[in-house]
């Protein structure tokens, strides 16, 4: 990768991994020498959700949701066939492939070091990283692959509105197939506090400041207010949640390579099932790579706060969705460099939403 593709990318987002581990460490300690902070914020909950952990993600989640450009969306029809690839592997494959990949390695592979009860929650963390696809940092892999950015936002705007409708019969379907029971309430209020919410602050606000002072101070100056709280937010939530993990980790440390393996595994067949099915559509790599990453990458986000709403801060389905947010982004670079270095498997053309067909001399 080169020197310039890396500094596309946030110094921060560069180095996520690094920041997961860091607060892995911190929380760890924090549930070993001073076990009364976890359960003085462990007392904060309604409906089974943490209210300290649902505020640390909307600060996440609402920045994220700003950048979406639900405008796009008129556009859709105009060149249809990448948005075919994006939904197919993301609603129709990925949380399949997640399920069955993830069953075979804790319950087969791994069953002589994890008991059926525990591999039936890590299990139920993978099926919930699985069934969200990812929505704010496919712009950061968009861009260090010099995806088209126009059709990126298409592609992550109506992922956002499936979300929607898709993801709470999909979890619940592939939970219950897990011996996993779900009350429905619960998992509707998941989406409402962690989707619906947020998306709708977004877009509220998005639309307000756009019309007030224009889209070039939206894009250029607003959102970069917003960043040191997205990043706040991230660090101070994985604090708190391996506080509550602390003795699982120091008990179990190879429980984390455990979840690891089949997480990456995933990551990496879903890439290429989406990476594939463009070229053998005949698409540009400025939609085929986009295509792949958002497969390949997880909404952790609302997976984290889905899994500790479900199942509480200190549960086991809870520390899986984690380990996906710690193995996410190491991953994700070598694929931007597979990707980059197979830009000639495709047409030397750029598709755009307003011209759909366009030679790049």
């Amino acid at each position: 990768m080169s020197s310039k593709e890396q500094t596309s990318m946030s110094f921060f987002n560069k180095y996520l991994s690094v920041w997961v581990a860091i607060c892995m460490i911190v929380g760890v300690l924090i549930g070993k020498y001073l076990p009364a902070l976890p359960e003085f914020f462990g007392k904060f909950e309604y409906a089974n959700v943490s209210i300290p952990t649902a505020v640390l993600i909307w600060v996440m989640i609402y920045p994220m949701m700003m950048k979406v450009d639900f405008q796009s969306v008129r556009d859709v029809g105009k060149n249809p066939k990448g948005l075919y690839v994006t939904w197919a592997v993301n609603w129709l494959i990925k949380p399949f492939t997640m399920y069955a990949i993830s069953a075979f390695f804790f319950f087969v592979v791994f069953k002589n070091f994890i008991t059926p009860e525990l591999a039936t929650e890590y299990l139920a963390g993978a099926i919930l990283l699985g069934a969200a696809p990812c929505t704010a940092m496919v712009f950061v892999w968009s861009q260090l692959t010099k995806g088209n950015p126009a059709y990126t936002v298409v592609q992550v705007a109506t992922n956002d509105l499936i979300i929607l409708v898709a993801f709470i019969p999909i979890v619940k379907f592939l939970l219950g197939v897990s011996n996993v029971t779900v009350p429905w309430d619960t998992l509707i209020l998941s989406v409402v506090l962690f989707v619906v919410i947020p998306l709708v602050g977004g877009v509220l606000t998005r639309v307000f400041v756009t019309k007030k002072k224009g889209v070039a101070y939206f894009e250029k100056d607003f959102l970069s207010k917003f960043d040191g709280a997205t990043t706040a937010g991230l660090l101070l939530m994985l604090v708190l949640l391996f506080s509550f993990q602390g003795e699982v980790i120091l008990e179990n440390p190879l429980h984390i390579l455990m979840i690891a393996v089949p997480l990456i595994l995933q990551t990496f067949l879903i890439f290429f099932i989406a990476y594939f099915a463009s070229r053998a559509l005949k698409l540009p790599h400025a939609i085929a790579a986009p295509a792949g990453m958002i497969g390949a990458s997880n909404f952790f986000e609302l997976s984290v706060a889905v899994a500790i709403a479900l199942f509480g801060m200190d549960s086991p389905a809870a520390l899986a969705t984690v380990v996906g947010v710690l193995t996410e982004v190491p991953v994700m670079l070598i694929l931007v460099k597979i990707a980059n270095s197979t830009r000639h498997w495709f047409p030397g053309k750029e598709t755009s939403l307003v011209n759909p067909v366009k030679t790049v001399k």
